[in-house]
């Protein structure tokens, strides 16, 4: 299962509380890590049902695949509100704006990811291609998501060192 960001309390004033507003920048740099690593077991699960959907055929399991699909979509949306929230208190109550540009990077770039995983499952899909693979664009796109994965290193890499120096 993958996990989300844990349920917190209201606070007094009727916001839900959060449960990184007072912690070190440090903290909220090792919580961007843990969403990453949340984000990258959902990649492998979706990876893995698309798979699954595969070898189902001829009477592919699409139920089970739109399951895993949502599923997915559900930790995908959790850890993007979660990663927004860390961004807006680097921008505004930190006055982190670099750390918070890294931060809205690596949304960026996670969703760009996304959208690519996500045409190439279309594309590898056999009942909407009718059976003909276009590996120009399946090559195209394959080295679409390496290139935002090596991308998506380099702004962790950046936030990593940018957050010691800001202590």
């Amino acid at each position: 299962m993958i996990a989300a960001a844990a349920v917190v309390p209201a606070s007094p004033g009727g916001e839900p509380a959060w449960p990184w507003k007072e912690a070190p920048l440090r903290t909220l740099v090792r919580r961007i890590l843990q969403l990453q690593a949340e984000r990258a077991q959902a990649f492998r699960r979706l990876e893995s049902a698309h798979r699954e959907y595969l070898r189902s055929g001829p009477h592919y399991d699409f139920p089970r695949y739109r399951s895993a699909v949502h599923e997915v979509t559900q930790a995908f949306a959790a850890a993007s509100r979660e990663v927004l929230a860390v961004e807006a208190e680097l921008s505004g109550p930190r006055a982190q704006p670099l750390l918070a540009g890294h931060v809205r990077s690596l949304q960026q770039l996670e969703q760009t990811r996304l959208a690519v995983v996500a045409q190439l499952q279309l594309l590898g899909t056999p009942e909407l291609t009718g059976g003909r693979e276009d590996t120009e664009q399946a090559h195209r796109l394959k080295t679409k998501v390496i290139k935002t994965m090596e991308a998506i290193s380099e702004v962790l890499q950046d936030l990593r060192l940018d957050a010691e120096s800001a202590e």
